[in-house]
Order: structure tokens, then C-alpha cells, then sequence
């Protein structure tokens, strides 16, 4: 590992914390998904700790689990992202603003152009996270009674994903002279129509809005399936994922990295930034304290739901403050998630109650600790090429996020782990990506420049026998 590398942190903020007993928390803002002004709070507490990013996923149907559980959800309700990031680019400077559009249930025309505005609002900071919709219950809020099939869904993302880069090409950088005293606000010369015809998509073009900043707002990408590490290879420069482990987040860094090459690609222009749950005591068992105490919130019915599908049985038969059985049969089931279930029982010997509430809660990759022994955990990630840094989900807000930010930081900071300041301005200068080169007006090289001298005197020199034909 080269000296100077550090980790990439983003935050994942919608909802505020993965975590399904999060605003249950004494003195947590149970309103924290749905509140400006905390909202506001947490952004620039966030900009102070230097964080590349503020990440808003979304979702585009509330249905999408039984009443029984939607109840007791704080998910249910959240700005619509571009609403909100706008909002909150006004009062900061430099974080990243990134948010979620579906592929599958928008527009090109219409993403292209949100997230256009949204660079040009915050001086070059927003990013797209291209998902493909995986909650079929979305479909019947778009008028469709059935959803898209996966294979179908990943095949539109791709094009989708051309249509919209295209149409951010649409001007040159320079298009926009805007000389008063000519009166030119504009060279037609330096505008491209895209006239897209594809399989999926049909779309004319040009978008109506100046080249983002960042010539491309930063391509964030969630998924893990086969297309979706395909998709990931081909078009991301950042990737939301979720292993259980280090040993599956390092396959899964090697598998897309090497895609990424294969499809002939920089592997250092796509960041992998796993979620990780971070809860900061001053000590271990401190933290994991804290732990249990969230974990605890998660009501006992849902809790034991979420249990029963990772076991692939039904685990309410179980004494639940006893330990798991050691006898569970096999089934059809997921064998990965079982596995999850029983390492974790056999680790930290949970009770029924606490196995199910963990994995009601949240039950994902977690770095449990002091500040000191999570970036142990981190800078050993970090060497190991398991990750480019983390997509941070907090256990509960205000108090989570503070021991972020205020203690985990600086000792990242301290072992020159994580930046002390900005060093640029855009998020892709804080992610170490290049602008992307407009793909239909090229930088002007030397080259390119005689070929265009040579044309306008080819031009000038037929102006008779032009003149002749009108």
C-alpha cells in the first residue's frame, strides 16, 4: 500500500441510520428523516469532519413490507432528494451531494437534467447513484402492474447511463460566450444533438442546460449481482456495496476492479466504499453496549421475522432468552445468510431475542469499538484492498454521528488516514477522479487544431463557387 493512501468516508443519510431502532433511542431525533433543520445539523457537522460525501438513497414506494412492520419503520417518510440536497448546498461548501434516481422509473431527459442543475447549484458536488429499482412494489406508482424483469432492468441502466452522459456533452465548455457587446450569448457551433435511438430509449436532445462543472456529476453505482458489478465495471466511479466480511469485500474488490480493467478502465477512478454501521465507544465492550442498547429497540415481532428468513426456519419456536439451538436443520434457504446468523451466535453468544434483534436492526458489516480499535479495523481493510474507504451508516442521531465525527475522525486523521482539510473544491477532486473529457467537443490539441485551421480555409477558399450555387 502506497504511503499517502487514505480512505474515501461518505454518509449514508436516508433514512438517517440504517438502523431499524435508531429512533427509538433516548434523546435520538426520532424525526431526524424528515426534519430540516437536523438535517442541516448533521451536513455540516459532516463538512467539518471533512467527509467526501452526503448520501441520500431513495425509495419510490412505501408498501414494501408488511403493515405489521411498516409501522414501526422510520423509513417511511423523507424529503425527495434534489429538494432537499439543494437545500442543504446552501449551507455548505465543499461535501459531496449524492442521491439516488431510478433507471428503471425515470427519464433520461429528466435525471440528466435534475443532477445538472444540482452540480451547477453547489459548485461542482453532486454525484448520481444509478439503481435500477429492486422493490417490485414501485412498479404500481408508475402505472405498471408488473416490474421490469432484472435482466431487463440492468439492460436499460446501461443505456440509460449513455443517454445521460450524452446529454450532459451536450455544450462545449466554452459554449456560452455571452458577449454583450455582439450580442452572441451563445455559438450553435459548440452544441451537439444527441438523437439517441436504442433499444430502450428515444432522445433527441440537447439538453437544456450548460455542461455540469464537473463535466459529469460523480456516477455512484448499488448492486451486487452479476449485471450489477457489470454495470458497476463499465460506468461507475464509485461503488455503494455491502459485504458481511473482509474476505467477500476483498473478492468483491478484486471481481470489480478487474472488470473494470478488462472493459478498459482506470481501477483507481472506481472508489469501492462499503456500508459499514459505527458505533464508537471508549472501549470495546463499552460500544458494544451501546450496541445491545439499539439493538434492543427492534420490537420483538419483526425482530424474529427477520431471524426466520435468515435461518431459512421458523425461529419463534425458540426459547427466545436462551441461546440458538445448535441442532437448526438445513433448508432451501440462502446458505450465505445462515452461515451470517450462526458465526455471529457462535462469536458473541446471543440469546434468541438478541440474534433476532440484531438482525431486525441491522445486520450488515459493523465496526463495533473505540476510536482507536475501529481504525485498526479500518487501516487493515485499507492494506488489504478490501475497500477505498466506507459508506458510513450511524446507530442513532445526534450522539452516533458526534462519536464519528469528533472522535473517530481524528484519530484517522492522527495516523494520516483520512484528509485534515479539502484540497479541492468538486467532489471529484475530493474523490482523485478526472473530469471526463466531453466526448463530442474534445480538448483542443495541436492537432486538432490544424485540421480546424485547414477547414476554414477550405471554407473560405470555395466561397465563390458557394455563392454561385444559391
Amino acid at each position: 500500500m502506497a504511503e499517502s493512501k487514505q480512505l474515501h468516508l461518505t454518509a449514508f443519510m436516508r433514512p438517517v441510520s440504517l438502523h431499524t431502532g435508531a429512533w427509538r433511542m433516548p434523546n435520538a431525533y426520532a424525526d431526524g428523516n424528515f426534519n430540516l433543520s437536523h438535517l442541516k445539523e448533521f451536513i455540516k457537522k459532516l463538512e467539518e469532519a471533512k467527509f467526501d460525501a452526503f448520501f441520500m438513497a431513495d425509495h419510490l414506494a412505501v408498501l414494501n413490507m408488511p403493515v405489521e412492520a411498516l409501522k414501526r419503520s422510520h423509513t417511511t417518510t423523507s424529503f425527495e432528494p434534489f429538494t432537499l440536497l439543494s437545500a442543504l448546498s446552501q449551507v455548505t461548501e465543499r461535501i459531496g451531494l449524492a442521491a439516488t434516481a431510478s433507471s428503471t422509473y425515470d427519464f433520461p431527459y429528466h435525471v440528466a437534467r435534475r443532477f445538472a442543475s444540482l452540480d451547477h447549484i453547489s459548485n461542482g458536488r453532486a454525484a448520481w447513484n444509478i439503481v435500477t429499482t429492486g422493490n417490485p412494489e414501485s412498479s404500481k406508482n408508475f402505472g405498471f402492474d408488473e416490474h421490469m424483469e432484472h435482466g431487463d432492468r440492468y439492460k436499460r441502466a446501461r443505456e440509460f447511463y449513455d443517454v445521460v452522459t450524452g446529454l450532459w456533452d451536450s455544450f462545449a465548455d466554452d459554449a456560452f460566450v455571452r458577449d454583450q457587446e455582439s450580442g452572441i450569448y451563445m455559438d450553435p457551433e459548440k452544441m451537439h444533438v444527441l438523437d439517441h435511438k436504442g433499444d430502450d430509449l428515444k432522445v433527441r436532445g440537447p439538453l437544456n442546460i450548460a455542461r455540469p462543472v464537473q463535466g459529469w456529476p460523480v456516477i455512484v453505482q448499488a448492486g451486487q449481482s452479476e449485471p450489477g458489478k457489470q454495470l458497476a465495471a463499465e460506468t461507475a466511479e464509485a461503488v455503494f456495496c455491502s459485504p458481511k466480511d473482509m474476505e467477500g469485500a476483498k473478492a468483491l474488490y478484486a471481481d470489480i476492479k478487474g472488470r473494470a480493467v478488462a472493459a478498459g478502465r482506470d481501477p483507481n477512478h472506481l472508489k469501492i466504499l462499503p456500508a459499514a454501521l459505527i458505533v464508537v465507544g471508549d472501549s470495546i465492550e463499552d460500544a458494544q453496549a451501546k450496541r445491545l442498547k439499539v439493538d434492543s429497540l427492534v420490537h420483538y415481532d419483526s425482530a424474529i421475522a427477520s431471524l426466520s428468513i435468515a435461518l431459512g426456519t421458523d425461529a419463534s419456536k425458540f426459547d427466545p432468552d436462551e441461546l440458538l439451538p445448535t441442532d437448526i436443520p438445513d433448508t432451501n434457504a440462502s446458505k450465505t445468510g445462515r452461515a451470517g446468523v450462526l458465526r455471529v451466535a457462535e462469536k458473541e453468544k446471543l440469546t434468541v431475542r438478541q440474534l433476532a434483534q440484531r438482525w431486525g436492526g441491522y445486520s450488515g458489516l459493523a465496526f463495533v469499538g473505540s476510536p482507536e480499535t475501529i481504525a485498526d479495523e479500518m487501516a487493515t481493510w485499507l492494506a488489504e484492498e478490501a475497500c477505498d474507504g466506507f459508506t458510513v451508516t450511524f446507530p442513532f442521531l445526534p450522539q452516533g454521528l458526534d462519536g464519528v465525527v469528533y472522535r473517530l475522525v481524528p484519530e484517522l486523521q492522527r495516523r494520516g488516514l483520512f484528509r485534515r482539510d479539502y484540497e479541492g473544491t468538486t467532489l471529484r477532486e475530493h474523490l482523485g477522479l478526472p473530469r471526463p473529457e466531453n466526448r463530442f467537443y474534445p480538448k483542443e490539441t495541436k492537432e486538432t487544431k490544424e485540421i480546424t485551421e485547414t477547414k476554414e480555409t477550405k471554407k473560405e477558399n470555395d466561397l465563390p463557387s458557394r455563392l454561385n450555387g444559391i
